[in-house]
């Protein structure tokens, strides 16, 4: 079947976390939503691509090369592409300034919608205090996490089997275990407080690979996800309005079966805005 829905439009669109070069990237998932969207401005918000693993082994199949093919296309075609680079793609931030391909590349930016707000848009790592102060117990963690997901896989094997749909351990483990819970509301009131100081009326970031948007007394605070558990997008409306995009979910596709085509996917469809 030939999939001939017409992109939705949005006068911006922010991605993070995709993690290029990681067996965990949902590349299929990405390109089916860029294939699906266009956009006046993108903001690629760190983590694009994981030098981390890339370092241990290299892990680059054609779908990774094609995620970044089709961004720089869009680029190509007229929308205004900034990266920012995040902690695992830091050796990116050497180039903040320089123009690759139409993709600018920068340390962090200041966003305006359509209806006149300011937002700070920064990957976030330099908020968490483990990447900042114990690089050792960063990679550690990363282990831990690829091996969770690892884990992941197979459980979700086994749902299927048994006739249940996609459930996220490491995000049933994050919802759950108290320091991984202070962790995140940590994280987040020191990234919202970093928008106070530089005041703008709120932030979008990524890192933490919780999509989220809340108040802090004033201040909006954004997370746009990952491409690896959650699959989820952040877009700004032409009015301004910001909501965010669970992609797995508006497709209808497994997570586990990501060898589906996704031209088999029913349409994307509208979800309640969030703000």
């Amino acid at each position: 079947m030939t999939d001939q829905i017409t992109p939705t439009h949005y006068r911006s669109v922010f991605i993070s976390d995709l993690h290029l070069g990681t067996r965990g990237c949902q590349a299929e998932l990405l390109l089916d939503f860029l294939r699906h969207t266009t956009c006046e401005r993108l903001y690629l918000v760190g983590d694009i691509v994981d030098g981390w693993r890339l370092k241990r082994g290299w892990h680059w199949p054609q779908t990774h090369n094609d995620v970044v093919q089709k961004i720089l296309r869009l680029a190509r075609k007229g929308a205004v592409v900034t990266y920012i680079p995040g902690n695992h793609d830091d050796r990116v931030r050497d180039f903040c300034g320089v123009h690759f391909g139409g993709v600018t590349v920068a340390r962090d930016a200041l966003h305006q919608t359509a209806d006149g707000r300011r937002f700070l848009v920064v990957h976030g790592d330099e908020f968490d205090a483990v990447v900042q102060h114990a690089a050792w117990l960063a990679v550690a963690g990363d282990v831990a996490y690829r091996a969770l997901l690892a884990l992941n896989t197979v459980l979700n094997r086994l749902r299927r089997r048994l006739g249940f749909g996609y459930w996220s351990l490491s995000a049933f483990l994050k919802s759950r275990v108290k320091n991984a819970l202070q962790f995140i509301e940590n994280f987040e009131a020191a990234v919202a407080e970093e928008a106070r100081r530089r005041n703008v009326d709120g932030v979008i970031c990524g890192h933490i690979h919780k999509a989220e948007m809340r108040d802090f007394s004033g201040t909006l605070y954004v997370n746009d996800g990952d491409w690896v558990e959650s699959c989820t997008a952040l877009v700004e409306h032409t009015d301004g309005r910001l909501e965010i995009l669970h992609w797995a979910a508006l497709r209808s596709w497994s997570m586990i079966d990501r060898a589906r085509r996704v031209d088999d996917a029913p349409s994307p469809i509208s979800e309640p805005s969030i703000a």
